[in-house]
């Protein structure tokens, strides 16, 4: 994956601005530039776009690392528990709610509520 930025101290090769930040994946290797095939939404439907962009205007894409090293790390967790003969699950679990405590004051409570209104004219 990379990410197409334009870079404003170089002017040839630039992208047009709808795809600035975008992320795509690199299509066409030339001799200044890249191809990248990036997803644009027109109306109700996902096209893709291939653009030609200088390198100067793009960068590889960070997105995709932590999933890489969630994989790396869980076939490392596998191996290790195939050698002991254990199955393992690592599919991501949401977090729980945190759980519930009753609050007992030490104190008398002290209620605050609004004066009543009061015509002063």
């Amino acid at each position: 994956f990379v990410d197409v930025v334009g870079a404003r101290s170089v002017q040839k090769g630039m992208p047009y601005h709808f795809y600035h930040g975008r992320t795509g994946v690199v299509f066409n290797v030339t001799q200044n530039s890249l191809g990248v095939e990036v997803k644009k939404i027109v109306g109700n439907r996902q096209i893709a776009k291939r653009i030609h962009v200088r390198v100067e205007h793009v960068r590889k894409s960070r997105c995709n690392e932590d999933f890489l090293a969630r994989v790396k790390e869980n076939d490392v967790k596998h191996r290790n528990a195939k050698a002991k003969g254990e199955h393992i699950v690592t599919k991501r679990m949401p977090v729980l709610p945190k759980a519930g405590e009753k609050v007992i004051p030490t104190q008398a409570v002290e209620v605050l509520e609004a004066l009543p209104f009061v015509e002063d004219y």
